[in-house]
């Protein structure tokens, strides 16, 4: 579908490190020869900040960059960043209801912690005290798997008590781990289920269970080794998987589109949810041919109903 995207240059920044975006680096290889793209590259600051952010996408304009897909910093600051080039919020969309981007290629987290926590809840039978662990208080995000996870408590009508929410520990490993030690330590004989909707606090509890022999449900986030490995075990219930090469993939499509002045956008700032699946000891051999066909079925809707091409 793409003509000639040979002009094109793509930089896909996430707000900082994170093991998340890992995958980003070869979906951009990927699609760079795919697509036939004159370059994709992937790039991030050492901190979560938002200034050097944009210094840094600044930094990349001036290095013939020509289309963004940028996982920002700040929720509420953002959309000032979205100026000039062909953009697209990738892996979290701006907080409110407006996207100065051309569109948002993200999880609907909302629901997926929804997902998340319906899961720990039915591995409990319905009743008990949950909590919930997750990432940067900064990261919209963070409010919206927040909301999802007391939506799933809210419809157990009582039966369920989320005891407390944990954020800002998704810095690294080393800063979760000793989050949910401290947790553990203080509450563990209370708690009966653990929901993690971040990656490095999803890895932790595993661990934290696991070796303290608790018998509280864990379901986690993402598709790290050790927490597959923990469900084939039967210490962690069931994660919740992200598809981080189908937003770096899609999103590397569609901008080389608009970039190109191929196709626009039917309608500008539109949200995409690039799909969430709760993976078991059932599925956990196969789950990842559901996402790749999420993936496929991305750029049909991309093609079909959020772009407009000549």
């Amino acid at each position: 579908m793409l003509a000639d995207g040979s002009t094109t240059r793509v930089a896909l920044v996430p707000g900082g490190a994170h093991p998340y975006f890992q995958p980003w680096k070869t979906a951009a290889a990927d699609a760079k020869n795919t697509y036939r793209l004159g370059d994709v590259t992937f790039d991030e600051t050492a901190e979560w900040d938002q200034q050097k952010q944009n210094n840094l996408l600044s930094t990349l304009a001036a290095r013939g960059y020509n289309a963004f897909g940028i996982f920002g910093v700040s929720p509420t600051d953002i959309n000032t960043t979205f100026a000039g080039f062909a953009v697209a919020s990738l892996g979290s969309c701006p907080a409110g209801t407006k996207d100065d981007a051309d569109f948002c290629l993200s999880t609907d987290v909302e629901l997926a912690a929804y997902k998340a926590a319906k899961a720990a809840i039915a591995a409990r039978g319905g009743k008990g005290k949950i909590v919930h662990l997750t990432s940067n208080n900064v990261d919209a995000n963070t409010r919206l798997r927040i909301k999802g996870v007391g939506w799933a408590v809210k419809e157990s009508a009582g039966k369920v008590k989320l005891l407390q929410t944990v954020t800002d520990i998704d810095k690294d490993l080393q800063t979760a781990q000793k989050a949910v030690s401290d947790l553990m330590a203080a509450k563990g004989k209370q708690i009966k289920g653990i929901v993690s909707t971040a990656y490095n606090p999803a890895v932790a509890a595993a661990d934290a269970v696991r070796s303290s022999g608790s018998h509280a449900k864990v379901v986690a986030i993402d598709d790290d080794a050790k927490i597959l490995s923990s469900i084939k075990r039967g210490t962690v219930t069931a994660t919740v998987v992200q598809n981080p090469v189908g937003q770096a993939e899609v999103g590397a499509w569609a901008l080389a589109l608009l970039q190109t002045k191929q196709c626009t956008m039917r309608t500008p700032g539109q949200s995409v949810d690039s799909g969430s699946f709760v993976v078991t000891k059932e599925n956990v051999a196969t789950y990842d041919s559901a996402r790749q066909a999420k993936t496929d079925r991305l750029k049909k809707q991309f093609a079909d109903e959020v772009l407009a091409c000549r």
